[in-house]
């Protein structure tokens, strides 16, 4: 890992005050693999080594965050760039933690650039915000119109003393998909539970827990849009917890999801059945494993 002093730089950002975590990751292919063609991290923002999942070339890199947490004022930088032909996975260790957040609110900045015909993969564990806890998220994603993108995130309420299941004060996270300089998508999540005059417990009827995945690749129409939301209606219907899901097309070549739940697991089962299709079809590949045990 060498170390360099320019600092990151992420589009749609205004902060330049001093990042606690910040990660710089470009792949691309020598030898018939995709590796890590350059690396860079700082503060509290780290990967592991790299793994390779199936018989694909596709490379894992898995983010971990020594530090355990996002607390209050945190600023958190990442800037991935996938280059020509190249295919990443890109997941967490674990929960993304969000306490409470006195000092100011906690972000995170991610820039995601992919070159022709590249392939990213973003499936980080479930995002879990505490009492007084306020959140920001922003993810630009440039990307060409042979280029292929699937994120998806669940969002949890976490404990609270009195048992509350929205203590949190806020959270906002947007997704903006640019391809070929165009805008293709545009996902603004907001949930501010304190500005609601509503019971907590219908603020989504009755469910806690989001899901949300977003996906854009040339080869997504509404033939494809059809087949997903059958099979994401099946798998909603499979769990022990009442899944709601919605399923929607985007301007160009994109698929958006929304899945409310009352449990991550049954948020997971259907997100990851849309992503496990989308690998199948887009792809050729077989079902994520990420094998976290």
């Amino acid at each position: 890992m060498a170390a360099q002093s320019t600092p990151v730089e992420l589009a749609e950002s205004s902060f330049t005050t001093e990042l606690v975590g910040e990660l710089r990751l470009a792949i691309g292919q020598r030898a018939g693999k995709d590796i890590a063609v350059s690396q860079y991290s700082r503060g509290a923002l780290r990967v592991f080594r790299p793994h390779y999942l199936d018989a694909t070339p596709q490379v894992c890199y898995t983010i971990i965050n020594p530090g355990g947490a996002y607390l209050g004022a945190d600023k958190y930088g990442i800037d991935i760039t996938v280059h020509a032909g190249s295919s990443l996975l890109l997941t967490t260790q674990s929960a993304t933690k969000i306490y409470k957040t006195p000092q100011g609110p906690a972000q995170q900045h991610m820039l995601i650039t992919l070159e022709d015909d590249a392939v990213l993969e973003y499936i980080p564990d479930q995002l879990i915000a505490y009492r007084e806890a306020t959140y920001l998220q922003d993810t630009v994603v440039k990307m060409g119109s042979s280029s292929s993108f699937i994120m998806c995130e669940v969002l949890t309420p976490g404990w609270s003393p009195d048992g509350s299941q929205f203590s949190y004060d806020l959270l906002r996270m947007r997704t903006e998909v640019q391809v070929d300089g165009e805008l293709a998508a545009l996902d603004n999540l907001w949930i501010q539970p304190a500005d609601q005059a509503i019971d907590s417990s219908l603020y989504f009827n009755e469910a806690t827990h989001v899901g949300m995945l977003l996906a854009v690749d040339r080869q997504i129409d509404a033939a494809m849009a059809a087949e997903l939301r059958e099979l994401s209606y099946r798998i909603a219907a499979e769990q022990a917890d009442n899944v709601q899901v919605g399923i929607s097309l985007t301007a160009m070549h994109g698929v958006a999801v929304r899945t409310l739940s009352t449990s991550t697991e049954s948020a997971n089962a259907v997100l990851m059945s849309v992503v496990n299709f989308l690998r199948a079809r887009l792809r050729g590949q077989e079902p994520m494993n990420l094998r976290k045990n």
